[in-house]
């Protein structure tokens, strides 16, 4: 079995994020860049499958050459290989599907696994594109997953109760926290990817079909205020203002 891992470098979480002078984009400087947490759980998913089944995985990512970063990660968790697939065009989701459905299309690939949506730009879209490009099976926000046979069983969690997809393979899947708990890199697993090779290639030239026109941060909230009195005092200077300035009664 052969399973493609996609992975996407995102901004730390914790991170306090600047707006670029073009005031088109994220000002880079300073900025701690770790791999999306959804895809974290596409990369655990993909081990466990390795160890469970013998698969191989093969860890992929679109971006810049900094994006080998969270490839070196993977080789250090277990993946068997790691491609970066260069390319700038990584905030458009249809150009980045686009070039990993060129990339995967003909290698075989038996599952394809994605985090449902990547940190930063919340488009999660990329997944369920990559399968519609590659005419595949998918199944998105998987909390659960079972492979038999040529075939899958993924459950998610719906309004209403649990969601159950089947499906032939090869498929694309979509993880959603929950599905597994990711772990973390050994120190001899750190020591043995330094010495694995990353292959680098050239991203297909896809063009965008994204235009960012404006990026600002949201505005900075204002401070909490106290109520003094006692609790009577409160309830009423609190009503007032419910009422006469945020205008909600």
């Amino acid at each position: 079995m052969k399973i493609l891992v996609a992975l996407k470098q995102v901004p730390d979480t914790e991170t306090k994020i600047k707006v670029g002078a073009e005031g088109r984009s994220l000002d880079p400087a300073d900025v701690k860049w770790i791999t999306s947490p959804y895809d974290e759980y596409a990369l655990e998913e993909g081990l466990r499958l390795k160890e469970s089944k013998g698969a191989e995985v093969t860890a992929v990512s679109v971006g810049p050459e900094k994006a080998k970063d969270v490839l070196r990660n993977a080789l250090a968790l277990g993946a068997d290989a790691a491609v970066l697939l260069k390319s700038n065009e990584t905030g458009d989701p249809l150009a980045v599907a686009k070039t990993l459905a060129i990339f995967a299309e003909g290698k075989g690939f038996d599952l394809l696994l994605f985090g449902n949506k990547g940190f930063g730009a919340d488009n999660g879209a990329v997944g369920a594109m990559v399968a519609e490009l590659l005419g595949l099976a998918q199944a998105n926000l998987v909390t659960k997953l079972e492979l038999e046979e040529g075939r899958f069983r993924a459950e998610r969690e719906g309004d209403g109760g649990t969601e159950v997809v089947e499906g032939s393979l090869p498929a694309v899947i979509t993880a959603q926290r929950g599905l597994n708990e990711p772990r973390y890199a050994g120190l001899k697993g750190i020591m043995a990817a330094k010495k694995k090779t990353i292959e680098e290639l050239e991203g297909t030239a896809v063009a965008a079909t994204l235009t960012v026109s404006a990026l600002t941060l949201p505005p900075t909230r204002p401070e909490g205020r106290k109520l003094d009195g006692d609790a009577a005092a409160q309830a009423s200077a609190l009503l007032g203002l419910l009422r006469d300035e945020a205008k909600v009664l």
